[in-house]
């Protein structure tokens, strides 16, 4: 994937420790166009790429506009984007690229979490501009943390539904998923606790109408690593990958190049396909369909149900 530098054009405070960016090309053309749920790699230094979900108007081709959320016990990226990304400052970024894509519905229900709102925002207004029935939930600890949050009751009313969880409490999840609905898609997007517990209020309704994003791989996705031997089918390699030992590292020892950047799983960065072989997979992107197919896997976390794999690499 192209990796190009972009330069901070605005910067702009939207909630308590929330900065919201303007990316721009230095000689202002136009940039790659983007669809709803779609985030940005900013390659902030060596080892740290973080990726951030862009929030703007996807028909505006002028700017990316992220929102990133200052972690103090995070792992160092929010902290680079908050003390060195200022107006005037550039970052070197890769893509757009979409793994959270806004599936076309008549009825949806979305639900944000804190700085999970970054990728709702544009899902909502491509919902609306589309005409189909719609409702946003979104919580957040306290109304001056929650980014966004005036600027999107103002432009839809009481299609938004505001919950500061130091006013109402947590969201009513029972409320709004205890009977599957018809016709409905499922968007969530926030901190673990509020997806998982979405993930269990909604197991009793249709398959493919939940869609989530998550900013952190999900819990009880670990398995028993067992020695695995990976063939690349483009380099002609065989590599014998021991317990313990991720079968990116393998391959990037093996001076195959992989592009990667959470080693997470969440990212989607480093997917890649399988040509035979059963992926044993832990990452916390692909749906139950894609993960039954097998035909492709994410190489930082996963390994293997067989004692071989065949990689496209």
């Amino acid at each position: 994937m192209t990796e190009w530098d972009l330069v901070v054009t605005a910067r702009e405070q939207v909630a308590r420790d929330v900065v919201a960016l303007t990316l721009g090309r230095p000689d202002g053309g136009d940039l790659p166009q983007w669809t709803p749920g779609a985030h940005l790699d900013l390659l902030l230094g060596p080892d740290l790429v973080r990726q951030y979900s862009l929030c703007g108007d996807p028909a505006d081709r002028s700017g990316l506009r992220i929102a990133v959320q200052r972690e103090p016990d995070g792992r160092g990226g929010s902290r680079q984007v908050h003390d060195r990304l200022t107006p005037g400052a550039t970052v070197t970024v890769r893509g757009p690229r979409n793994n959270f894509a806004l599936v076309a519905a008549a009825r949806y229900l979305f639900i944000a979490g804190g700085i999970g709102i970054t990728p709702i925002g544009p899902m909502v207004a491509a919902a609306d501009a589309a005409g189909a029935d719609w409702r946003l939930v979104y919580g957040g600890r306290s109304r001056a943390t929650m980014a966004f949050a005036d600027a999107l009751r103002e432009k839809y009313g009481d299609r938004v539904t505001l919950c500061p969880q130091d006013e109402t409490g947590l969201l009513d999840l029972p409320g709004l998923l205890g009977r599957p609905e018809a016709g409905m898609l499922v968007y969530c997007c926030g901190p673990e606790a509020l997806i998982t517990a979405v993930e269990q209020h909604c197991l009793g309704w249709p398959p493919g109408c939940l869609h989530v994003e998550r900013f952190t791989p999900a819990s009880g996705v670990d398995g028993v690593d067992t020695t695995v031997e990976v063939e690349l089918s483009i380099s002609g390699q065989t590599l014998t990958v021991p317990p313990g030992t991720p079968i990116l590292q393998a391959v990037e020892e093996a001076g195959v190049q992989v592009l990667s950047s959470c080693r997470e799983g969440t990212c989607g960065t480093c997917e890649t396909t399988v040509l035979a072989g059963v992926p044993d997979h832990r990452d916390s992107l692909l749906t139950e369909e894609e993960r039954a197919a097998g035909d492709t896997m994410m190489i930082c976390v996963s390994r293997a149900r067989t004692p071989r794999l065949v990689l496209e690499l």
